[in-house]
């Protein structure tokens, strides 16, 4: 027979519900005011507060991430319902998205694994909040990598001909599986304007910081040529302007004059991985909010 005691310290021991709001609105005065006061008044509480004013005249938005607690009952919906007059009256465009829930993530290569073989690795040992639910490929190569993760392997062959085939095999399989991020982990195939439009804030690309320098094959070997003595990677949002979408991290490395362009491959990889596991790991934990051309990235 359980005591009142016992009764106690077991409510005690559950731990209290977390989520993320964001949100994006006209910069004006009362936003922080009114955002603590809603999640006082429902019985939360604040755990970590971030927000950014544009000092941009032709933005002049405002923006905001709330890491909070919550009592287990109140429920993600409850909480969107309740604020939803508040973000109203604010215009802000906003969301709330419980911690304990992962992403959805579908990772797509061609033929260089670097990059998803280290987001396949930090998903299995939980490094990034992410549930990787397939991995596309145009190529078969890494197939057995993938199936030695438990991940579902899809080889969705392109041709110029299949191209229109192809992607909407990609958005059916998006749909199915209740995708919410792809990442083009060296996915080298150009995304046509309809599915960067379908897909707009949900796709991540990496790529050489060298663009657009140095552009076409071996990038790396053409940047040894000119003798550069930095290089890096570029993880950045898809859009139909070819690489030119907005960039959530970067990362370089100094090189000398020593160094082979084998060794530059090398390093580049290593950049590569690092610069698109953070773009990844940040968009999951809510922390980056589009501002037109550029984003707001949170710490």
């Amino acid at each position: 027979m359980r005591t009142e005691q016992s009764v106690q310290e077991q409510q005690s021991a559950v731990e209290p519900a977390q989520y993320v709001l964001t949100l994006s609105c006209p910069d004006k005065r009362g936003i922080v005011h009114a955002v603590s006061s809603y999640l006082f008044m429902t019985g939360c509480n604040i755990i970590d507060s971030q927000q950014f004013g544009d000092r941009d005249p032709d933005s002049g938005l405002f923006f905001m991430r709330v890491h909070f607690t919550a009592d287990a009952p109140v429920g993600a919906e409850k909480l969107r319902a309740s604020f939803a007059a508040i973000a109203d009256s604010f215009r802000m465009d906003w969301s709330i998205h419980s911690v304990e829930e992962k992403m959805r993530v579908v990772l797509m290569v061609s033929k260089f694994g670097h990059c998803l073989n280290d987001l396949l690795f930090r998903g299995r040992i939980g490094a990034l909040p992410v549930e990787i639910v397939a991995v596309v490929s145009n190529h078969t190569d890494f197939a057995e990598l993938t199936a030695s993760y438990g991940v579902p392997f899809v080889h969705i062959p392109v041709t110029r001909q299949t191209k229109a085939q192809a992607e909407q095999q990609l958005l059916d399989l998006v749909e199915a599986e209740r995708v919410d991020l792809v990442v083009l982990a060296r996915y080298m195939q150009v995304l046509s304007d309809d599915l960067c439009k379908a897909l707009s804030g949900r796709v991540i690309n990496i790529h050489h910081s060298f663009l657009p320098s140095f552009k076409g094959a071996r990038p790396y070997h053409q940047a040894h040529a000119r003798g550069v003595k930095l290089i890096g990677a570029t993880a950045h949002y898809v859009t139909a302007d070819l690489d030119e979408g907005p960039i959530i991290e970067q990362e370089v490395a100094r090189v000398g004059h020593g160094v082979t362009p084998e060794q530059l491959v090398a390093l580049g990889r290593d950049v590569e991985c690092q610069a698109l596991a953070r773009a990844v790991k940040w968009h999951c934990e809510h922390r980056v909010l589009l501002n037109g051309t550029r984003t707001v990235v949170f710490p």
